[in-house]
């Protein structure tokens, strides 16, 4: 099979990973991909937003499956658009009705209300509802969750200890600090627990989970510090006990793929639930309508099926017919940052050692080739992942190589997985 993967950190560094093992692969492309990427099929650049550039390429290449990597796209519509042309094609992401689920909090909110999904009370204002938000802001108790309505980069969101930051952070985004993704604001109750992350898969009526994972998203140790894009990720998470399990298939994951069922939306691809553990029960924070990053990094290299095969059956309406291995032992990805990030950071130091890792797989988030030299290329740089018997052994493999990479700047956190027994 011939199958393009769109992206270019982490997460596709994962996937191609992952797509590289199967036998059913003939040949692997990646727009744009990265020098990670490169090792296990071809890099190309395409201009996604001009759908006949990505149709003819698809057409001369004999494209049988697409993989959607980031969310934008799927916001945008490209299942749809492509759907229409090449109705034969394998798309993995879901329509742009289901990718609303992580392109409008306002509307996955709506749907979670809808099929009785637990989640934290929410109460949701438009642009124009300026002084009834900073109004409501005096009636409810801190802390107070604070998100832009639309796709924001994993910026939007903001969790403030008092009313008067509250009400800055409403002002911020309706002033456009987001642009058109804070047009609407959805304001939340403060909900108090430890989180997780569940993936499935699904073709709209049925659905496999995937390994469980956990990242880790504060810059700082101890989960100090602002938010990032991911610091690290395990799996399994120990706390998920037979319980906790049931609860989040009943009250979270069965009920949503009904609701995505019942509105009729076309969804063949996976589904992130960030979940939060409250006394035992189960809540949603937020879906997305694709993998994530940094857990890819963690739940491919624990997943013992094939993914092509997998991701096949989506489209031959027989996922319900695979069982879903797991590699027992633990994983852990430790990411390796640029100085400055999440703020302002430097690109292009040059990368050493990396021929010196082992007992780690090494997935490339934020790097770039110039005149022959790997150099950094974003705030989050290399996602370093390894596998031990337990998540101290993987933990410590996974340190020991971090230590041995080096660039300028180099940062990384040291205690992933610390809350975790």
């Amino acid at each position: 099979m011939n199958i393009l993967l769109i992206g270019s950190g982490g997460r596709e560094s994962a996937f191609a990973w992952k797509l590289h093992q199967s036998p059913l692969l003939d040949k692997l492309y990646i727009s744009p991909g990265n020098p990670g990427t490169a090792q296990y099929g071809t890099n190309i650049n395409i201009d996604i937003d001009n759908i006949k550039e990505l149709v003819d390429f698809i057409k001369e290449s004999k494209i049988e499956m697409l993989i959607v990597g980031p969310e934008k796209p799927l916001v945008e519509g490209i299942y749809d658009k492509l759907i229409k042309i090449l109705p034969k094609l394998k798309i993995i992401g879901p329509s742009q009705k289901g990718a609303m689920l992580e392109g409008s909090k306002a509307y996955a909110k709506e749907f979670m209300k809808e099929f009785g999904i637990p989640t934290a009370g929410y109460k949701v204002f438009t642009k124009n509802q300026k002084e009834e938000a900073l109004e409501f802001i005096d009636s409810i108790k801190t802390p107070i969750v604070i998100k832009a309505d639309g796709l924001a980069a994993g910026k939007g969101v903001f969790i403030t200890e008092d009313k008067e930051s509250a009400k800055n952070n409403i002002i911020d985004i309706f002033n456009g600090k987001f642009g058109d993704a804070g047009n609407k604001i959805v304001i939340e109750e403060f909900l108090d627990g430890i989180e997780y992350s569940v993936f499935v898969i699904t073709d709209s009526k049925s659905f496999k989970m995937l390994p469980i994972a956990k990242d880790y998203k504060r810059i700082g140790e101890g989960n100090t510090g602002l938010n990032t894009g991911g610091m690290g990720a395990i799996s399994p998470v120990s706390f998920i006990n037979d319980d906790l399990l049931i609860k989040t298939i009943v009250k979270i994951i069965q009920p949503t793929i009904s609701g995505i069922w019942q509105k009729d939306i076309d969804y063949k691809g996976f589904i992130f639930f960030g979940l939060i553990n409250v006394d035992g029960d189960p809540y949603v924070i937020e879906y997305n309508c694709r993998m994530g990053d940094p857990e890819s990094e963690v739940v491919f290299p624990r997943l013992k099926n094939d993914l092509i095969k997998l991701l096949s059956s989506l489209y031959t309406l027989d996922l319900t017919e695979h069982t879903i291995e797991h590699n027992p032992n633990y994983a852990v990805t430790v990411m390796l940052t640029s100085k400055g990030y999440p703020e302002k950071y430097e690109t292009t130091k040059v990368i050493n050692n990396l021929d010196n890792i082992d007992e780690s797989i090494i997935f490339h988030a934020g790097t770039k080739s110039v005149d022959g030299k790997l150099v950094t290329n974003g705030g989050r740089v290399l996602a370093v992942t390894s596998l031990g018997e337990t998540k101290e052994k993987a933990l410590e493999k996974s340190l020991k190589n971090a230590s041995k990479i080096d660039f300028e700047g180099k940062y990384y956190r040291k205690d992933i997985g610390f809350d975790v027994e």
